[in-house]
């Protein structure tokens, strides 16, 4: 059986695990601290029960069957010891990251996929100067990973194609939804899209043209459920006789809203204490609040996800 090593039992390595235990994979948690697998091990425990209760577990295998593939330990080069895909998930610190790579570098083998989770982290400066850096790639979930499926496939100048078709292949395996960024830019795709998204919000609000509350209301209650079953470019094709068609007709009225766009917001002052004054009358910024509306958040995830999987593929 092939196995999967993931580094750190943080938030994002047990959802690394418990994806590719659905798999049918062996999992080994790797983390220096031992009370740190310990928890690890118990969280997952705890949710993959839950999940099967609630019958959102993912894969064939029952419960029990993917947490007897789930173990962890404090040895790194025991936990690496006959794994096919390493998957990397410490803190987002580039000298942190740099200093774990090194170490996997000097004790893999030839034919081990070295995967990032990094978010923001450009390859070119993750993975220069390893050895093996033709086994290197990043591989960035989206939180939460196990109910939000998109995992982008970010690639060294140097990878193999070989190293991104395999992880391409793995993902689709344990039930994710990669995506290939042909070469490495700032933010990959994702946050590119995001930030582009937050940052004409935050001007909206700045300048006094939508309350917070509304605005959110636009994506929750508009652009975003659209968005849920088809991207933005699709979105157009579909909202005239085909692409040529809507550029045609709306690419003139578009170019005239772009050239409206303000500057870079600073995120700070007067607008960010307003759009958290109102965040706040939704949701308390206590870490119990925050903690039953991400609860919610997930749950309202896992029946969009068992939605989307019962809809006829097109």
């Amino acid at each position: 059986m092939c196995k999967s090593v993931l580094c750190t039992s943080g938030l994002i390595g047990r959802s690394w695990a418990m994806l590719f235990a659905s798999g049918g994979f062996k999992v080994k948690l790797y983390d220096i601290e031992q009370q740190q697998i310990t928890n690890a091990l118990e969280n997952i425990r705890k949710e993959i029960k839950l999940l099967e209760q609630l019958g959102a577990l993912k894969g064939t295998l029952s419960a029990e069957q993917q947490l007897s593939l789930i173990t962890g330990c404090s040895n790194i080069q025991e936990a690496v010891e006959g794994a096919m895909h390493i998957q990397e998930c410490v803190p987002e610190n580039l000298e942190v990251k740099k200093e774990i790579f090194a170490q996997l570098d000097g004790i893999v083998g030839d034919d081990v996929v070295l995967s990032s989770s990094t978010s923001c982290l450009l390859p070119s400066r993750l993975f220069s100067g390893l050895a093996h850096v033709k086994q290197c790639l990043v591989a960035h979930p989206v939180n939460p990973p196990y109910y939000v499926p998109l995992v982008e496939l970010v690639p060294h100048p140097e990878t193999a194609p070989t190293t991104v078709d395999r992880t391409h292949a793995l993902m689709q395996k344990i039930g994710q939804s990669p995506v290939r960024v042909l070469k490495e830019i700032d933010g990959f795709a994702l946050n590119r899209l995001q930030y582009a998204v937050i940052s004409e919000a935050w001007r909206l609000v700045q300048d006094g043209i939508v309350s917070p509350s509304d605005l959110d209301l636009v994506m929750s209650d508009g652009l975003g459920l659209r968005y849920a079953f088809m991207g933005p470019l699709e979105t157009m094709h579909l909202n005239a006789e085909g692409m040529l068609s809507y550029c045609n007709r709306y690419g003139e009225g578009m170019k005239c809203v772009l050239k409206t766009f303000g500057p870079i917001p600073e995120f700070s002052g007067s607008t960010v204490e307003k759009v958290h004054q109102a965040m706040c009358v939704k949701v308390p910024d206590d870490p119990e609040h925050l903690a039953a509306r991400r609860q919610w958040r997930d749950a309202c995830l896992m029946r969009l996800a068992r939605l989307k999987s019962q809809m006829p593929s097109q």
